[in-house]
């Protein structure tokens, strides 16, 4: 009788060891509270922009040439802009009420009056203008340009530091690419971080002298995209796209830390720093994983969204996560709001 006990509790606690413990959270940290469709869309959205005191939230509607103006609060989808051809990146430029639509379109990047929504200028540069970013302390946009993204595509990319007052150029950054996607700046250093996807590495670039300084291989996949940094643990996060792969990388060393899966067709990752998570937009769920410390994460939920759900926007003064649906196969086009649950 001893001898059978002894060998049920030993092929228990076997399995104790080899099942996974999965620990579910009592309350999910994204609550679903409203879609706003956006009738007649077919295809792709790009990013997306916010003007919180204006309470407005703009979507670039890449596959129909539009911009999608919504309310920000009620989600409210208020007016569509057309006329922009393929808009992907926005940028709200509240001093000035202005907002600037990267367009890889012959028609060039656009300056929009955000009030009246009127073109009032363009931003000239090679065409294919794709990824748009703005570097925090020289106030400066960063643009990829040229590629694959172009009508007449170009084997090469660039990236075109432009004053955002002026529009005028101030410096170029190249690749031997065809494509280049997110940037990424630190607040308190020097440098940029820019995924390189077509060639599976980070370049690591100087914002003052523009040039490239490092480059980190990426060994977990390939096409990295969508980038995110922590500058204050040193930790750069990146989604590759053959697999999808979520990836902490050192900034010191370039060095990888840990990976996870990603949905599929992850094409945004947004940096929660007040709730120290980070949300990956992709197909049919928003992927949320802690960071329990500079090297420790976990996936602690997978967030119920729709197909073609893969880009957002964080907005932490309303405490929202917004999420742009493609408008494919069957599902409509859409946005998502979701209320963040605070982790303290």
């Amino acid at each position: 009788m001893k001898t059978k006990l002894y060998r049920i509790v030993s092929v228990l606690a076997l399995v104790s060891v080899l099942t996974p413990v999965v620990s579910v959270a009592a309350e999910p940290p994204l609550k679903l509270i409203g879609r706003t469709d956006v009738p007649g869309f077919e295809g792709d959205f790009d990013h997306f922009a916010a003007d919180v005191k204006g309470n407005r939230l703009f979507l670039a509607g890449e596959d129909k040439g539009t911009l999608e103006v919504f309310e920000l609060k009620s989600g409210k989808h208020v007016r569509t802009v057309t006329g922009l051809e393929e808009p992907h990146s926005i940028l709200f430029l509240p001093e000035k009420n202005r907002l600037i639509v990267s367009n890889s379109g012959e028609g060039m990047t656009k300056v929009l009056d955000a009030k009246t929504f009127k073109v009032v200028n363009t931003i000239k540069l090679t065409p294919g203008a794709d990824t748009m970013r703005q570097d925090p302390s020289t106030r400066d946009l960063w643009i990829v340009t040229g590629g694959k993204n172009a009508a007449r595509k170009l084997p090469d990319t660039t990236v075109a530091v432009v004053d955002a007052a002026t529009g005028r150029q101030k410096a170029q950054v190249k690749f031997d690419t065809d494509f280049t996607e997110a940037i990424a700046f630190e607040k308190k250093g020097s440098r940029a971080f820019i995924n390189v996807t077509g060639k599976d590495y980070v370049a690591v670039v100087d914002r003052k002298s523009h040039k490239v300084v490092q480059t980190w291989p990426v060994k977990e996949g390939k096409n990295n995209a969508p980038i995110g940094l922590d500058e204050h643990n040193k930790r750069l996060f990146l989604v590759t796209r053959k697999p999808f792969r979520f990836v902490v990388l050192d900034t010191d060393t370039g060095r990888s830390i840990a990976s996870f899966d990603a949905p599929q067709r992850t094409n945004e990752l947004v940096v929660d720093r007040a709730n120290h998570r980070i949300y990956l937009a992709g197909d049919d769920y928003v992927s949320v994983i802690e960071q329990k410390g500079a090297d420790q994460y976990e996936e602690v939920a997978r967030v119920p969204s729709d197909k073609g759900a893969k880009t957002a926007i964080l907005v932490p003064e309303l405490h929202r996560l917004y999420v742009a649906v493609a408008g494919k196969g069957g599902t409509k086009a859409g946005v998502l709001q979701y209320e963040v649950l605070s982790a303290h």
